[in-house]
């Protein structure tokens, strides 16, 4: 029975240790909610979990940065330069966790890629992504 309670134990330990490894440097987008029907302006929110949302003009700090969203394209291949900047690339150097978006009607596809104040995403990326229709 003690050798039951302790493998019991060590299982919940490690599931409770891999559940909070998992939790660490993500990023989610929380509104709008994948799969939704929205009307533009389309309002998005981010969270963040690991990491410490900040304005870009304070500069690289490990474990903090912010946010962009990018709109209809994929994540860099490369993420060891700056993330662009055009309709399709919106960065949120303010240090906002939200932005409204401004899109045309049909099916978008909104990621979210955390990066650092000199616009370099972390490698291995932070990232979200869901898929919208717009009315």
């Amino acid at each position: 029975m003690k050798r039951l309670v302790a493998a019991v134990a060590l299982v919940s330990v490690f599931s409770i240790g891999s559940s909070v490894a998992f939790a660490m440097d993500s990023v989610k987008i929380v509104e709008p909610k994948d799969g939704s029907t929205v009307s533009s302006p389309v309002k998005v929110c981010m969270e963040t979990h690991g990491v410490e949302v900040q304005p870009a003009k304070e500069g690289v700090h490990k474990g903090k940065g912010h946010h962009h969203l990018l709109v209809d394209t994929d994540v860099p291949h490369d993420l060891s330069k700056p993330i662009g900047k055009d309709d399709h690339h919106i960065h949120m150097g303010d240090g906002s966790t939200c932005k409204e978006l401004t899109l045309s009607h049909g099916h978008h596809t909104i990621k979210a890629l955390f990066a650092m104040g000199n616009h370099v995403p972390y490698d291995p990326a932070i990232t979200d992504s869901i898929s919208i229709e717009v009315k």
